[in-house]
């Protein structure tokens, strides 16, 4: 890994299993990461959004749903809420959308994924976790194109597979680990980042 490397955002994507994978690593992430995450989880369209609070609740870092035209900051981790794609702006800001779905889902991980990348490019760091459809495989492609950073989680460890596979054929993730590769992985870069005083 190039220690010169600057990152300025996280962006995960999961599906069928994400609950329980999400939480796996966010909750053992430490106080001062200071990555901001932004994340798509494919929910029922009807969610009330409380899974979200027991979330934070379980995390020393902020768990939130993400709010139109919020500003990103350091050190928070921003959800997609039910039924809006989450969109990220030049502006490193947040936008909420009712546009069609994409790849049957709404919120969709490769929106996420590709206007992120577009904002971010070689400081984006993209996730895709355990999920039974491909969306995300054509965000990370999209990342990886734009010189960002890529990691699957390792199928043999995800609650469904699909999505993992679709990533790793498509895109040739510069990474594929176990949850807790990932997260290691995210508090080395974050402190590396943080020791020459860039994070």
């Amino acid at each position: 890994m190039n220690s010169t490397r600057k990152f300025d955002m996280v962006v995960i994507g999961s599906s069928a299993g994400g609950m329980q994978a999400l939480k796996r690593l966010l909750a053992e992430l430490p106080w001062n990461f200071s990555f901001p995450i932004l994340i798509v989880q494919h929910i029922s369209p009807r969610s009330d959004g409380s899974w979200v609070s027991i979330l934070n609740g379980q995390c020393a870092l902020e768990v939130k749903e993400a709010d139109e035209k919020e500003a990103i900051v350091p050190g928070r981790v921003y959800l997609a809420p039910a039924n809006y794609h989450l969109l990220v702006e030049e502006d490193r800001s947040c936008t909420l959308t009712l546009d069609e779905p994409v790849n049957y889902a709404r919120p969709s991980i490769d929106v996420l994924f590709e206007t992120a990348a577009q904002s971010c490019g070689a400081g984006l760091i993209g996730i895709v976790m355990t999920g039974a459809n491909s969306d995300g495989a054509r965000g990370l492609q999209f990342i990886k194109n734009n010189a960002g950073l890529t990691i699957v989680q390792e199928p043999e460890t995800a609650e469904s597979s699909a999505m993992p596979l679709a990533a790793i054929r498509l895109a040739e993730p510069d990474h594929v680990l176990s949850i807790d590769g990932i997260r290691e992985l995210l508090i080395s870069l974050n402190s590396m980042q943080r020791s020459r005083g860039l994070a």
